[in-house]
């Protein structure tokens, strides 16, 4: 049995075509797959946003004709927050796995996502940073949309509270141009360098 896992271990550490690593080394390398629990915990989160979905889509359906015009478009954009988020949990789920712990080797996949053959830390903060945008955005149009019933007791919002979720968009935002531009300069020092 010992035998069994040191085999697997160095089969685990050792690149192909070349000696293995040393052992501490090793050990630094092959801690990557204590990431393997998120990844998998992500995914169960995942199928949690499928049943919100299904249940939020019932819910849409079997009050279709008694909703007003705003209550749909407040689901819908809810159904929209829902995807959005469900995207961005895939981009993390196999753009960080492919990243951080190992190859997927979808290679000529019919199905391999286009964004993944040139993922790397930089891409995916950058994509990251604009799902976190677009996530941010449906909750602002969802808050613009009740913004006339500022003011009565029946608004979930305050205007601090508007105020404060649109400088929060804000943030993001320019987070993510930060992100952007320091991803470029990286870019361009590493083509200098070389």
């Amino acid at each position: 049995m010992l035998r069994s896992m040191v085999q697997n271990f160095e089969r685990l550490t050792t690149p192909p075509g070349g000696a293995g690593l040393k052992p501490l080394p090793a050990i630094i390398f092959s801690s990557r797959w204590l990431q393997l629990p998120l990844y998998i915990g992500l995914i169960v989160a995942q199928a949690v946003y499928a049943v919100l979905f299904l249940k939020e889509l019932w819910h849409l359906v079997s009050h279709a004709t008694v909703f007003g015009e705003q209550q749909i478009m407040l689901i819908v954009l809810g159904l929209i927050d829902v995807v959005m988020i469900s995207n961005l949990l895939m981009m993390v789920i196999v753009g960080g796995y492919e990243t951080f712990v190992s190859r997927l080797r979808l290679e000529g996949h019919p199905d391999q996502p286009e964004w993944l053959d040139h993922v790397n830390a930089g891409a995916l903060k950058i994509k990251l940073a604009m799902a976190i945008i677009g996530i941010s955005s449906i909750h602002l149009l969802r808050t613009f949309i009740e913004v006339g019933n500022l003011g009565t007791p029946d608004s979930p919002y305050t205007l601090a509270g508007v105020i404060m979720q649109a400088t929060i968009h804000g943030l993001f935002v320019l987070s993510a141009v930060g992100v952007a531009f320091i991803d470029r300069l990286s870019q361009s020092a590493d083509h200098t360098h070389s």
